[in-house]
Formats: C-alpha cells, structure tokens, sequence
C-alpha cells in the first residue's frame, strides 16, 4: 500500500484536528466558542410597599430642607407620630468613620437621665453566694453556672440584656454560639462584665443604653417615648449626643457627625441642627 493510500485511511477525527492546527484562526474561534450557559434563576423581586396616607399626611407637617433647633424638632416628632399607640422617639446619628477599620468603630453606653420609657428584662450571671446584690438592684433573672447549662441546653433567651461578672465569663462559653449572633454575649465595650453588678444592673434599669455603629456608619437610639415630656426628651438627647462626640475615634478625618435627625415610630425623619 502506498503512502497516499495510508493518508486517506486516517480518522476522520484526526483530519478534522489536523485541520483545525493548520488553520490558526479557526483554532483562535474554537477557544473562544462560549460554554453552555445555565438558565439563570430569576430573582423575586421586592416590591416597595407605598406609604400609607397618614405617613404622607404627617410628612407634609416636615420641611425637608429645614433643619430644626432640637425643642423644634422633638414637637414636630411628637405631632408626626402615626401610631396608635405610645411610640418610641429615635435619634439616628450618620458618622463620618470609616466602619472597615477596627480604630474606628463607635461603641459606648449612655445613662439617660429620664430612661427611655421601656423596662429592660435584665439576666445577671454571678458566682454562687452572690445572687443578692443582683436582686436588690432590680434584676428579673439572677442565674450561675445551672442558668448557663440550661441556656444551652434550650437557647432560650427571655431577656433583653446579660451582665455577668469576670469570673463568670470563662463558665459561659458554651452559650457564647446562641448569645454572641445576637449582640448580647456579656463585654467589656458596653460595661455588661462587671465588678459591681449591683450598680450595673441599677443602672440599667433606669435607663442606660448602649449603642454601636451599623454596617453603614450610622447609630440609631431610642431616647424615649412619644409621651414624654419635650424638655425630657431633649435632655435625654443632649446626654446621649455628648457620648457620641466624646468617642470620636482620633483617627476619622473630616466631618464627624454628618447627619443627625429624630424621628417617631413609623413617623418621618426630622433633621437637627448642631
């Protein structure tokens, strides 16, 4: 058999490759051929629910482009509330930090001078021998080493605020899972691990908060009721506004404090002059 016959003999597959390396186009195209592209799954998408009448009604009482001394604003928060019941009034502080550097996250407690107006259910965790103090200072639940076990055991949280003393913080460990997701694991940065739990709980009671910085730059605080008195609420405001500057990380530039407004439940926001 000659060689042209052993040449017609081979696969049509291998011609086929041979062809595609001798022409360098071709081979280029078949490179860039697109893969088969899976159907994509069609997202939900939200829609925005529209603001009720009353919602719009209050916010034409508000001046968008006004800003308002803090008495002003309170008034006007306390008129704008739309719910039937006796709402919150929240104070939301927009900060000129940068929230992917750790040096400039902006966390504290203040003490209201006249609370806010909601009763904190507060969990104390002490050594045996030590539960009194944490009763006398007005906790509603005072556990040690079988209250963390039985946390465990059910993740039951029927509590909006834990303290516990420094010796108890290595025994909570394995609650630290069902805590910690939650803001509520005991630390150091909002004073709920203690030396005087009797003072902290007190406290607590009559109105401390903590607060701390969101994935956007931004704290948002209760300072009271709608029902309070306007020169309570202001009070209750110029304390908590005092900690906010007094915990300006030294390593922010620029304007600190870019924004500062109040608002009611479900009522429009009102921004405050400084």
């Amino acid at each position: 058999m000659d060689k042209d016959t052993k040449a017609d003999k081979k696969p049509e597959s291998t011609k086929k490759t041979a062809a595609i390396a001798e022409d360098p186009t071709e081979a280029s195209n078949s490179a860039k051929a697109p893969k088969k592209i899976k159907k994509s799954v069609k997202k939900k998408i939200r829609k925005k629910q529209p603001a009720s009448k009353r919602f719009l009604t209050a916010s034409g009482l508000v001046d968008k482009d006004t800003v308002y001394e803090i008495s002003d604003a309170i008034e006007l928060a306390k008129k704008t509330s739309t719910t039937k019941f006796d709402g919150s009034i929240e104070a939301h502080f927009r900060l000129g930090i940068n929230v992917k550097k750790g040096d400039q996250q902006v966390r504290g407690t203040a003490s209201l001078p006249h609370g806010t107006g909601k009763t904190l259910r507060v969990a104390a965790i002490v050594a045996e021998g030590k539960e009194k103090d944490a009763k006398d200072a007005g906790a509603d639940i005072v556990g040690s080493l079988e209250f963390i076990q039985q946390l465990k055991q059910t993740g039951k949280i029927d509590f909006d605020i834990i303290v516990a003393t420094p010796d108890m913080m290595p025994k909570m460990a394995p609650v630290a899972k069902i805590l910690g997701p939650k803001g509520m694991m005991p630390s150091p940065k909002n004073e709920t691990i203690t030396t005087d739990i009797k003072k902290t709980v007190s406290e607590l009671k009559k109105g401390k908060v903590s607060f701390k910085n969101d994935d956007t730059g931004n704290v948002h605080v209760m300072i009271g009721k709608v029902s309070f008195d306007t020169n309570k609420l202001a009070e209750n405001f110029t304390t908590l506004l005092g900690e906010i500057k007094r915990l300006k990380p030294s390593s922010s530039k620029g304007t600190y404090l870019k924004n500062v407004s109040i608002n009611s439940t479900m009522g429009p926001g009102i921004r405050i002059s400084l």
